[in-house]
């Protein structure tokens, strides 16, 4: 068995390596390059009115801009945040940060894309709610059944196969530092955390999306602002050693001769890797997320969505590579949770363990239910049958407890791969439509130019096959 499982992570760890070195790297910058500049640079001129968008209100049945914002945010914003940005600097370099930097700038304007095209596309699900994404739009815009499904099988693979059950083994590991390695490693533990955190989490998948908005929208936030203010107060009380970590920043990420001797493990492909983990701009994870705002123009989500991920990438990734990068602790060896503990016990003692731990808890659960909530939505696309909805969610909580048992390197490679193939199958999508997502984002333009708060009518633009904007 043992054998079997090393050969299945040589395999995994290999496929990861070619997937980002050889095609993720070059097709997430060059689709992030081309939708900014046919956007107009969207992500940075519209900024200020996504803030604006997301103080308005949707009827009380409705799940809102700000309620989705928070669903995508709570999947973006968890461990690859925190561990996962830690994990980056450790094996590849502060340089890696400017990578991530890089991704959410120009990536912004794919998850504005992605995000509008699911707005347009989406679709009723009972009275008050709407599912909607890349499946979705793929099927009405393409009309490619087979393609739509091929995104929805990958995305549940990814999502409750893959990040789950990373999401899981992270926040298992939490505990590690309490217990000992030797008491951790010997099973129990992880099996009674495996056990409560399966249990916790078929509550929600079970009850629908609409507990999951509310969870979202009350922890998200308050970790968030306490995470961030955890941060300000380190970077505070190092202001001194910023020159250097910002030298060394721009030194490591553009450090030619240590990329091309062994580009697969450069700041380039862990910045990218994480990044995109992290931030899941252009992903097709994010836009399921959008189908479900009530929203009186779908351009006005894509902008929601495209601050989502700056406020995961430069924001909250930033305030934890700073956090380590200040860090006079003794890291070598350290990778993933472990790490990030240390730093935060040398800036703030027991109380920065206990911060750190319960907020990677926190952040790492809110993701599980989030993730959950698109793989169902896509799950629903290949199929209606409540019987086969039952299995899956049962199969989904079964995840959460192999998850738990897993080991670092296998539970982020295999994370990686389904990531990819999940989406180099969105950008093919959005390429093929991004002219839908121009055409709408220069109409909401129109009626702010006219001075109207802009609604929108699909006919208006030559679009004739959307459900819910006739």
């Amino acid at each position: 068995m043992d054998s079997i499982m090393t050969a299945f992570s040589n395999f995994i760890s290999s496929a990861s390596d070619v997937l980002y070195t050889y095609i993720l790297v070059f097709v997430l910058i060059a689709c992030g390059l081309y939708f900014t500049f046919r956007t107009g640079f969207i992500q940075l001129k519209f900024l200020p009115q996504a803030f604006m968008i997301l103080r308005e209100k949707s009827q009380k049945e409705h799940i809102s801009p700000f309620a989705a914002l928070m669903i995508s945010t709570a999947s973006r914003v968890g461990i690859g945040n925190i561990v996962g940005v830690a994990l980056a600097i450790s094996t590849g370099g502060a340089g890696a940060l400017f990578w991530m930097w890089i991704v959410a700038i120009f990536g912004g304007a794919s998850a504005f894309v992605e995000s509008t095209l699911a707005q347009v596309y989406k679709r009723r699900e009972g009275e008050h709610n709407y599912k909607g994404g890349p499946a979705y739009y793929i099927h009405s815009a393409l009309k490619s059944k087979a393609f739509g499904v091929i995104f929805a099988l990958s995305l549940i693979l990814c999502f409750t196969y893959g990040f789950n059950g990373l999401q899981s083994y992270t926040l298992t590991s939490a505990f590690e530092f309490y217990v000992g390695k030797e008491a951790f490693n010997e099973g129990y533990i992880t099996t009674f955390v495996g056990l409560i955190l399966a249990l916790l989490t078929a509550v929600f998948f079970f009850s629908g999306g609409k507990l999951t908005a509310f969870i979202s929208k009350l922890i998200v936030p308050i970790m968030a602002f306490g995470y961030l203010l955890v941060a300000i107060v380190v970077i505070a009380t190092n202001l001194e050693a910023l020159p250097r970590i910002f030298t060394e920043i721009a030194q490591k990420a553009f450090d030619f001769e240590a990329i091309f001797g062994g580009f697969a493990g450069s700041a380039i492909v862990i910045g990218i890797k994480r990044g995109l983990f992290s931030n899941e701009a252009g992903m097709g994870s994010a836009p399921n997320a959008a189908a479900a705002a009530h929203t009186s123009h779908p351009a006005k989500q894509g902008m929601v969505q495209t601050l989502s991920v700056f406020i995961d990438t430069l924001i909250i990734c930033s305030a934890t590579a700073f956090m380590v990068l200040c860090s006079q602790e003794n890291l070598e060896g350290l990778q993933g949770m472990p790490l990030i503990q240390k730093v935060m016990y040398g800036h703030f003692g027991e109380f920065g363990l206990h911060f750190v731990s319960i907020a990677v808890v926190l952040f790492a659960f809110t993701s599980l239910i989030g993730n959950y909530f698109y793989s169902e939505m896509n799950f629903k696309f290949i199929t209606e049958s409540k019987k086969a909805l039952y299995i899956f969610r049962l199969s989904a909580v079964v995840m959460i407890f192999i998850g738990s048992q897993l080991n670092l390197e296998l539970a982020w490679n295999f994370a990686d791969v389904v990531m990819g193939i999940m989406a180099l199958t969105n950008i093919v999508a959005i390429l093929l439509l991004g002219n839908i997502a121009i055409k709408v984002l220069k109409d909401y333009e129109k009626q702010r130019k006219e001075g109207k708060n802009p609604i929108f009518k699909a006919s208006d633009v030559g679009i004739f096959d959307t459900e819910c904007w006739k």
